[in-house]
């Protein structure tokens, strides 16, 4: 059973995916923020563009619906895209940001560092830049704030949970990564660190780290990364895999080999279908994102940007780890 703060959460209504506007005689962009507009209520200041790598995943969804309703409270319009987790076409996305000369641009890569001139080129049309949930990785560009969760944090409660999991028989672990997309490469970090430190203790149970497959936080590669990982390391008793989605495929993988009941799978995320997998009892734990806090945080710090305030640097939204029965 979802318990009932998640599923008031979750039931909420997506808003639609917004369509990119064609450009017309009414101007509402501009690095600046744009003009405000008359009558009452609250002044239209123009539009912020947003990309994500995909909006199959409903934690992106999640994002929007909050960055809609964030960003309309400032009186700002919200263009929010999905890429497909195709980098050419999130430049093209990003290249038609800056022709509509938007208020600002918020990011979340489908490739950290393939991305950086397309930032570069907002940069030099004076636009500022924002990222979420993941980094911008690319040199030399300007991004004036990432709102994300604390994904090394994160990735310590996974390796927490797993330890317990395991508890002092200890054992063999395959890790399901996505190497491309920095949030997971710093939840495998700290995963790694928290699994170091325990077996560098005196606590029994040692913990070997066999595999790292890539999975790309997609649910059927995943299933094959499982797959694989049973194959080559039959003696296998846990998974961590850097999102629902990927450890959702190895709980798939487990069931056709009939060893869901040995090998203890973690996840990440805290989606609808992760939770409901650990109430069945097919994933042990999910450090669980807060995506409504990241979609509301990003249009916040875009708004204090461009009333001329300080934003920081980085903004992390700690995870919380999620197990059955949770309240």
């Amino acid at each position: 059973m979802i318990p009932h703060a998640l599923r008031t959460f979750f039931t909420a209504p997506l808003a639609c995916l917004a369509l990119a506007a064609c450009g017309g005689g009414d101007d509402k962009g501009g690095g600046s923020g744009g003009a405000e507009g008359g009558g009452g209520g609250t002044p239209e200041r123009g539009t912020i563009g947003a990309t994500c790598m995909t909006t199959a995943n409903p934690f992106f969804k999640v994002i929007q619906e909050h960055m809609e309703d964030e960003a309309a409270k400032h009186g700002y319009d919200l263009v929010y895209l999905g890429c497909d987790n195709n980098v050419s076409t999130q430049q093209k996305q990003i290249k038609d940001f800056i022709v509509q000369k938007v208020a600002a641009i918020a990011l979340n890569p489908a490739d950290s560092r393939a991305i950086g001139t397309s930032v570069a080129e907002a940069n030099r049309a004076g636009i500022p830049v924002f990222t979420f949930d993941v980094k911008v990785q690319a040199p030399g560009v300007e991004v004036v704030s990432h709102v994300g969760t604390d994904n090394a944090q994160g990735g310590e409660l996974a390796g927490e949970a797993m330890i317990e999991a395991l508890g002092e028989a200890g054992g063999k672990v395959a890790i399901i990564d996505y190497r491309a997309v920095e949030s997971c490469t710093e939840r495998v970090r700290g995963f790694k660190q928290v699994i170091d430190a325990h077996n560098a203790g005196a606590a029994p149970g040692k913990i070997e780290i066999v595999a790292e497959l890539p999975g790309d936080g997609d649910r059927a590669k995943g299933f094959k990364a499982a797959e694989d990982a049973l194959q080559t390391e039959p003696e296998i008793r846990g998974i961590f895999a850097i999102n629902d989605p990927s450890g959702l495929g190895a709980v798939g993988a487990l069931k056709k080999a009939g060893r869901l009941d040995d090998v203890t799978v973690i996840a990440f995320d805290g989606m609808p279908a992760g939770i409901e997998a650990i109430e069945k009892g097919e994933i042990y734990a999910d450090p669980i994102q807060h995506p409504e806090k990241i979609g509301r945080e990003t249009i916040r710090a875009i708004i204090a940007h461009l009333s001329g305030e300080e934003v920081a640097p980085s903004i992390d939204i700690p995870a919380t780890l999620y197990k059955k029965g949770n309240p």
